[in-house]
């Protein structure tokens, strides 16, 4: 190769590379116009502020909007994507684990036996119900009454949907009827209620029962209303069992009763809210550990109101006695409907639990829990059972015995408080083995892997928010609920 021909070859060698590098400079141009005055940059920067406010995307700092463009787009298809993936039948344990409840609609829609049984979270239109009822009173709407706290209706609301007659035949769209079953209830069953009268028991001696105290305690009141008959013989009639533990009954100490308190944890059968005089059940403590975290998946987060099968009460679990008491003419019918539906929650308790281990037919046609009914005068005694036919339930109530205890000089004042001490000492202790052999049988592969309830639940941070609720309540100075559609058809209230 010639020298000129070289030098030709080393021209073009620098013409190329000289090229080269003036497209790398164009290249490069683009980012370097990002560099703006800071005038520029500010008013871009309120641009982009405004777009991402509009947007919806509030609370996004610009740096990190800037420094990432495409994380924010992709971080929320990643999380909407691992929603999809938890969200209801893909994997609804995980979905549990993740938020605390169950997904909504999982129960209905899934075809395992068991998932009608697992917990659900209270809707959040009832939670606002009762938010505005703290702040939206009509004192003069209310009758005067009994003043209850705020998660429960006065007696006179409470009792306007079971004032209904049609309510009965409501009650047998669900499958519960207020009478015999043709197939009546066992032999078993008979005999045991029948002890239940006759084992001896002891009553109290200084009361208004007492046998120069009680024609007058008769007539005092008469014409009276429910808090009078309730304050002055509803406890000689129905005797507390918490009282009877205080007094030295220790095996009554893993019962637990409420007064005149709503049913919030449980499922409702209707579109009205269990909230009878009196009720019966089992406290926590009355478990074991291995028995609570078998119970954890179907109960929930009962300290927010999660309802479930198994709890009438975040404190009180599978009762098993309720009590109405009532004044007036044909009151007492008004109180069997109230008793009718509680106990009808009661006795699905029970049986939702055994056939979970498959020990329905047990059950069958077996008493599984008791109504009292009363007034001034009289009083019905019921016991409740189911009548199992496959996968289908029906519920019924056998009447066990109604008197008046003021008849022959009071000859059966004590009956009613004799059979339902006879509850608490003979029939509960079996029960209660029932209950707690079926729990033990609920198989351990079902791995729910159920955090600790402070952990998966922030117990603390619900009390709090308890505490809140409560001080927000006394701050409206005491107000009552607002009277809420009484129609026995309408929404849970």
């Amino acid at each position: 190769m010639s020298s000129a021909q070289k030098a030709a070859t080393r021209k073009r060698s620098r013409t190329l590379e000289a090229e080269q590098a003036a497209d790398l400079r164009r290249s490069k141009r683009p980012r370097k116009a990002v560099q703006q005055p800071l005038a520029v940059q500010q008013a871009e920067g309120r641009k982009r502020r405004l777009n991402i406010s509009e947007s919806g995307a509030t609370g996004v700092s610009r740096k990190r909007a800037r420094h990432n463009p495409d994380k924010a787009v992709i971080d929320s298809s990643a999380e909407q994507e691992e929603a999809d993936n938890v969200d209801g039948q893909k994997d609804p344990i995980l979905y549990w684990t993740k938020t605390g409840h169950w997904p909504e609609g999982y129960s209905e829609q899934s075809d395992n036996d068991m998932s009608h049984l697992l917990a659900r979270q209270k809707s959040s239109g009832s939670l606002r119900r009762k938010k505005s009822a703290l702040v939206s009173v009509d004192l003069a709407s209310v009758a005067p009454s009994s003043t209850t706290p705020s998660d429960q209706k006065p007696r006179e609301v409470k009792s306007a949907p079971y004032q209904d007659p049609r309510y009965k035949l409501l009650l047998s769209t669900k499958g519960s009827f207020m009478e015999k079953s043709d197939l009546d209830i066992t032999q078993k069953s008979k005999k045991s209620y029948l002890n239940l009268f006759d084992a001896k028991q002891t009553v109290p001696k200084d009361t208004l029962f007492r046998n120069d105290l009680f024609e007058r305690t008769c007539q005092n009141i008469q014409d009276k209303n429910e808090t009078r008959v309730i304050r002055d013989i509803s406890l000689l009639v129905v005797p507390s069992a918490e009282t009877l533990a205080t007094y030295g009954a220790d095996h009554l100490n893993i019962l637990i009763e409420s007064t005149n308190e709503g049913w919030n944890n449980s499922l409702p059968l209707t579109g009205t809210r269990p909230q009878p005089d009196f009720s019966v059940g089992f406290k926590r403590e009355a478990f074991t550990k291995e028995q609570l975290d078998k119970l954890a998946p179907f109960i929930g987060n009962f300290i927010s109101g999660d309802q479930s099968y198994f709890m009438a009460t975040y404190y009180m679990y599978f009762p098993f006695l309720t009590c109405e008491v009532k004044c007036g003419a044909a009151a007492l019918d008004i109180a069997d409907r109230q008793n009718a539906h509680s106990m009808t929650l009661a006795v699905r308790a029970t049986v939702e639990l055994f056939r979970l281990v498959g020990r329905e037919m047990e059950l069958h046609r077996e008493i599984l829990a008791f109504s009292i009914s009363h007034d001034h005068r009289s009083v019905r005694i019921y016991g409740h059972y189911p009548v199992i036919d496959g996968k289908d339930t029906k519920y019924y109530r056998h009447p066990i015995h109604t008197f008046d205890f003021t008849a022959l000089d009071g000859r059966e004042k004590w009956t009613a408080y004799k059979f339902t001490k006879n509850v608490y000492d003979i029939w509960m202790p079996n029960h209660f083995k029932r209950l707690c052999s079926a729990i033990d049988s609920i198989p351990a592969d079902l791995d729910f892997s159920v955090p600790q309830l402070s952990q998966s639940f922030g117990l603390s941070q619900d009390l709090e928010r308890h505490q809140l609720s409560w001080s927000s309540q006394q701050s409206t100075g005491g107000a009552r609920d607002t009277t809420p559609n009484t129609s026995f058809t309408g929404r849970v209230v």
